[in-house]
């Protein structure tokens, strides 16, 4: 089973990305660093004559990625009580991406891949991060797709999230769950 961690943090080697490598430890997967790409706002054309017109950046990149897995995982650190703005242009860019005739099969296998979020934050995150949490569960509710659970850390400075055993002990036990689900798979 093929992994993607989309790490939407600005900072290399962050408490998110900390907590996404506890969550997927001992599994193959791939990283895609959204700071390292540029992804363009949304320009809504869902409702004009001409629609949506491709665009020249990277968000193409990560559709290939999400068609090519089957376990996706949005890693965003909690910025102002939300996601991240990397992370926000790539799920705003969802709006384009299901009518893009480039990717007929996306909506469908949207539908069949297993997604996780991993979420950091200083500011009681495990309360104040809930409508974050609840943000991805309305995309995912809209596009049919599983949600199939997340992680909130608390972090502020760099490698605080090491002393998060809390958020540690959750994300290493979602690690064994997702070991069970890829092993029962294999002998199904």
């Amino acid at each position: 089973m093929k992994i993607v961690a989309f790490i939407g943090s600005s900072r290399a080697n962050g408490n998110t990305e900390y907590l996404t490598d506890v969550l997927l430890e001992g599994l193959d997967f791939q990283k895609v660093y959204l700071k390292d790409l540029t992804v363009k706002p949304i320009v809504d054309m869902r409702h004009t004559e001409e629609g949506f017109s491709v665009v020249d950046d990277d968000h193409d990149s990560i559709l290939e990625a999400i068609l090519d897995s089957d376990i996706l995982v949005f890693s965003t650190p909690i910025y102002w009580y939300s996601t991240s703005g990397l992370m926000k242009n790539l799920i705003d860019r969802f709006s384009q991406a299901i009518r893009d005739q480039r990717y007929p099969n996306l909506k469908e296998h949207l539908q069949k891949v297993e997604n996780y979020v991993v979420a950091v934050g200083g500011d009681n995150p495990r309360i104040k991060g809930l409508p974050l949490i609840q943000q991805f569960k309305y995309t995912f509710d809209f596009l049919k797709m599983n949600f199939t659970g997340y992680v909130i850390g608390k972090a502020s400075k760099p490698g605080e999230i090491s002393q998060d055993n809390v958020a540690l002990s959750q994300a290493r036990l979602m690690n064994q769950q997702i070991k069970q689900m890829i092993q029962s798979r294999l002998l199904n």
